[in-house]
């Protein structure tokens, strides 16, 4: 099994960063390959990189005029090519004051966006406007940030640039942690040395060390950490656990894992929460043993703060896991109750677990609930009741939920038509396959970073050229020219089409050749097929 951390993951070396970075590391990477828990880990991942971003970006081209606070003026600008500089000189030369708080909540709300260029943009300008004394935790900051957007090389220069007395602790972890984002075992090892000659080992530049491990797939190395840590008498944090019982978890070596567990839960000085157990009980999920997993999950719901979605989330995905219903929706109305609001991102985890565990009447419900939620139409929720309804067999069910959408006057992205097209495949009813395909093509302006599966555009061409109107076979290739460049099966198909009606097809031939696309054995095949008529 293979495991790559994201550059959240290895910015622990900086204290401000340990939580989310670990929460993220542990959600996004180590509860793939578990049926809901990965459909449930990529649905936040792509909710958080696409939905998210793609939300900010769209508030961008709000005004930010009459804003009443610095955040509120910077947070809306999210398209990474608007330079937040002359925001900054703005609120200053319109008389506001800029206070240290403001500031470092800009660049840490832009750093858990992955708003990485904008909040190093804010840090320089805080360095070089002196506004106030830069302390080495802002270094710190700067430093790997200046490591995310401008890379490794430009990092160590600013790093050897800083006089000695600013080359504190702070910054050597930072400097760590680029080092361990970029997966240099060597380097990494050498700095974590200097670190602990001057006296500056601690539990964070540790778990930087057991975090490039896990990255560069090394697990059996990180309980030797672990170790070494001890030793040199640096104590253990809830992260070092959480890290070194993944390891353990990761390798099915359940045993120790287990030991680990309970020494952790002897350490008065650790606070045990719910992301570790949730963690633990995955690793039991994994394994199949359902009376374990049952066990962490109440003691993960016990110390989950009861207004967290996240931990609801993740709950909900992994009892969908065990087949439990009855504590998913138990869960599910909890969470209303307790959560100021459900995002989308609630209901499309929702509504797979539901998918998941077949209970397609209680999805339709959520679906409800959904559209009455005043929440932005985002067609992600529903199509994932239509991709459960395809997986299942029942893509007219999927098509009608589709089209009482498009009734109500919504217009789909072209993947729900997609999603319908792909199902029709599978049952081999091409008619059907054929017009869904050409309504997805007809809707990419409402996504237009979107591809139709070679695939299923392969199996519906195949077919259209065979039983399709000469027009009609052009009409829907012509629309598919927008989303993607003419590729050899296109031109196959078309060709055969050609044949079939018995048209010249000379100026395709012409086309292939613009496109340096050669006529290979089974285009030869059809074209002599064509001369023999």
């Amino acid at each position: 099994m293979h495991f790559s951390l994201s550059s959240a993951v290895v910015s622990i070396c900086l204290a401000s960063s340990i939580p989310q970075c670990l929460s993220l590391w542990h959600f996004r990477k180590h509860f793939l390959g578990t049926g809901a828990l990965a459909m449930s880990s990529t649905i936040l991942r792509r909710y958080r990189n696409l939905s998210t971003a793609a939300f900010v970006v769209g508030r961008s081209y709000c005004s930010t005029t009459g804003r009443s606070s610095l955040f509120s003026r910077i947070s809306p600008l999210g398209d990474p090519s608007i330079s937040l500089v002359p925001v900054l000189d703005d609120w200053v030369q319109q008389g506001n004051t800029v206070n240290p708080f403001d500031l470092h909540r800009v660049v840490k709300d832009l750093r858990s966006r992955r708003r990485f260029t904008q909040a190093l943009q804010v840090s320089e300008w805080m360095s070089s406007k002196g506004v106030y004394p830069f302390s080495a935790g802002d270094r710190a900051v700067q430093l790997d940030l200046i490591g995310k957007v401008r890379g490794l090389e430009i990092a160590e220069s600013y790093f050897q640039n800083l006089s000695e007395n600013d080359k504190t602790n702070k910054l050597h972890g930072a400097l760590l942690n680029c080092y361990v984002r970029e997966g240099l075992v060597d380097k990494s090892l050498s700095l974590l040395q200097k670190i602990k000659d001057m006296g500056f080992a601690s539990a964070l530049n540790y778990n930087s060390i057991m975090c490039l491990y896990t990255q560069t797939d090394q697990l059996e190395k990180v309980p030797d950490v672990m170790k070494l840590m001890k030793e040199d008498g640096v104590s253990p944090d809830i992260f070092s656990y959480r890290i070194c019982i993944n390891s353990y978890g990761a390798r099915s070596d359940l045993v120790n894992m287990e030991k680990l567990l309970d020494e952790m839960e002897s350490q008065s000085h650790i606070v045990t929460d719910w992301d570790t157990y949730s963690m633990v009980a995955n690793f039991y999920i994994k394994a199949g043993l359902k009376e374990k997993a049952l066990i962490s999950l109440e003691k993960c719901e016990d110390k989950a703060d009861k207004r967290n979605v996240l931990a609801y989330n993740y709950l909900i995905s992994q009892y969908a896991s065990l087949g439990n219903k009855k504590t998913m929706m138990r869960l599910w109305e909890h969470q209303k109750a307790n959560c100021k609001k459900q995002l989308n991102r609630e209901y499309i985890i929702m509504l797979s677990c539901l998918v998941k565990v077949g209970e397609f009447d209680q999805a339709e419900k959520v679906l409800e609930e959904w559209q009455l939620s005043g929440n932005c139409y985002d067609f992600r929720v529903p199509n994932t009741l239509l991709i459960g309804y395809s997986q299942r067999g029942l893509i007219e069910k999927a098509e009608t939920l589709l089209q009482s959408i498009v009734e109500k006057g919504k217009t789909p992205i072209p993947n729900s038509w997609s999603i319908i097209a792909s199902g029709y495949v599978a049952e081999e009813n091409m008619e059907k396959a054929f017009q869904c395909m050409k309504n997805a093509v007809a809707v990419v302006d409402q996504n237009k970073g979107w591809k139709p599966k070679p695939n299923i555009i392969s199996s519906i061409l195949s077919w259209a050229a065979n039983n399709k109107d000469l027009d009609e076979v052009e009409d829907l290739i012509n629309l598919l020219r927008t989303v993607i460049p003419m590729n050899r099966n296109m031109y196959l198909y078309l060709i055969k089409a050609y044949v079939r009606c018995g048209k010249e097809v000379d100026g395709i031939l012409e086309s292939m050749k613009a496109d340096n696309i050669g006529v290979d054995e089974e285009i030869e095949k059809i074209l002599s097929s064509g001369s023999q008529q």
